[in-house]
């Protein structure tokens, strides 16, 4: 490739809905840590370098029993998180100074093989964005708070994001840094902005339009325990 792409990858997450003392990325998966896999996607692909972004008290365990272990030579650095995703998002941005393009990704998001990273990184290129993302299957409902149905979007326009999410390294920066001096002014607005994925910081404090980039259905996020299942049989099956 002929741009200098970093991973960052976000480990920080406590993982409450897996119901388990073990952060869902650190749960083993065929006998290894489900951050493991993900770790590995990146080294086998064009990828240049990785930043980890974790709890401090999770650095030891990461180096010695996954990075070393495992021989993951890319990982330029392992950097503490924030309070909130897009405060880990943002520790891990000013760790990877220096690259074109950052690819967002979930550590407990296993899958990420090849062919979704090539797609992204043709798509970063042409557009300065890349979400990683599939067509929704099912029909989707918009509930109010009373838990009453008040809309049915076209589907056809509706997609679910994955990640990495891509985009080019100082457009993605700027923005986060714009979105992190609007949360310390308005620290105590309760109608503050839910940021729940990178593209919504684009959306909102960038400079470009968010573009999508083909997925893939197998690139399911450990969430609940009924993933590991999931994610057990897909590797059984060697995908």
């Amino acid at each position: 490739m002929d741009h200098k792409c970093t991973a960052i990858v976000l480990s920080a997450g406590k993982g409450k809905r897996m119901g388990s003392d073990i952060p869902k990325q650190y749960l083993l998966l065929d006998g290894k840590p489900v951050l493991y896999y993900c770790l590995k996607s990146f080294q086998d692909s064009f990828i240049d370098d990785i930043v980890i972004v974790a709890s401090e008290a999770d650095f030891l365990f990461i180096r010695e029993e996954i990075v070393d272990k495992y021989d993951i030579t890319k990982v330029k650095s392992i950097v503490p998180g924030g309070a909130e995703r897009y405060d880990s998002v943002l520790c891990g941005l000013r760790a990877a100074d220096g690259c074109d393009y950052v690819f967002v990704h979930d550590g407990a998001r296993p899958f990420a093989d090849e062919e979704i990273l090539k797609r992204a990184y043709e798509t970063v290129e042409k557009y300065g964005t890349a979400i990683v993302s599939m067509p929704v299957k099912d029909t989707i409902k918009v509930v109010d708070d009373n838990g009453f149905t008040v809309d049915t979007p076209d589907r056809s326009h509706v997609w679910l994001m994955q990640t990495p999410q891509v985009f080019g390294y100082r457009e993605i920066l700027e923005a986060y840094e714009r979105m992190d001096s609007y949360m310390k002014k308005n620290a105590n607005d309760s109608s503050n902005l839910n940021i729940t994925d990178d593209a919504m910081v684009m959306e909102h404090f960038g400079s470009l339009q968010v573009h999508v980039s083909e997925g893939s259905y197998r690139n399911i996020k450990i969430t609940t325990p009924e993933d590991m299942i999931v994610a057990q049989a897909l590797l059984k099956q060697g995908i």
